[in-house]
């Protein structure tokens, strides 16, 4: 996985902030359907090594510079760092079927500035958690560049004319 963030990413896909700037849309749509319950919610897909997929949720993390998650050592974690593709997808609304998916390349952000603001917003979220001082500590974070994204609109469930706005860097 790529671990500079300051990696050219055309490379990789466009930062939130930029995909914010050539696609405002698309990043609203994305922050209403990952944050639909006031934290942000997401299933996760990566690649196992035997290359298949592997499905997981996490919690996306939206500032106006990127797209964040904490990531706890795990199988997740070790996929994403040996093969650095990723897809998320927001969990499924109460009333329709919208849905939000992007794909692209995950960064491991070792900056100690993003880390600790993130790790007040992740908290800020979470006001009815208690938190210890290392809950985020082991974890990576881990920033999502994006180089496809899916909108899915609908008028309820069952909805026979679904709209889909498809976008994809370059």
């Amino acid at each position: 996985m790529p671990s500079d963030p300051t990696t050219s990413s055309a490379q990789f896909g466009l930062s939130w902030q930029a995909l914010s700037e050539v696609r405002p849309d698309l990043t609203e749509a994305g922050r209403q359907l990952f944050y639909q319950v006031g934290v942000g919610l997401a299933f996760m897909s990566t690649v196992r090594p035997d290359g298949g997929p592997r499905l997981h949720p996490v919690c996306p993390l939206i500032t106006d510079s990127g797209l964040y998650a904490f990531i706890i050592p795990s199988p997740k974690l070790n996929d994403l760092r040996r093969d650095d593709r990723y897809a998320l997808h927001s969990f499924p609304t109460d009333d329709n079927e919208d849905a939000f998916y992007i794909t692209g390349r995950a960064i491991e952000n070792q900056d100690p500035d993003r880390r600790a603001l993130l790790t007040l917003q992740f908290q800020r979220e979470r006001p009815t958690m208690e938190f210890s001082d290392e809950h985020l500590n082991d974890q990576a974070l881990i920033e999502f560049l994006v180089d496809r994204c899916l909108v899915t609109r609908t008028d309820g469930f069952g909805d026979t004319d679904p709209r889909h706005t498809i976008w994809h860097a370059g």
